[in-house]
């Protein structure tokens, strides 16, 4: 039992997965925070030509 034991815990292949997927997740969490910030900026520039727009026609 010893022996599985200590071969499980010097076993960091699990470990590594665990640590890629975390940084995958971060990456993809600070993707999506810039393009709703960027979104917003976007549509306020729309508005602007839609009203821009809208006021020659």
């Amino acid at each position: 039992m010893g022996r599985i034991l200590r071969r499980c815990v010097r076993d960091t292949r699990g470990a590594t997965a665990i640590e890629y997927g975390l940084i995958i997740s971060l990456v993809v969490l600070a993707m999506m925070v810039a393009l709703v910030a960027v979104a917003d900026g976007t549509i306020g520039m729309w508005t602007n030509v839609t009203d821009s727009a809208e006021a020659v026609w």
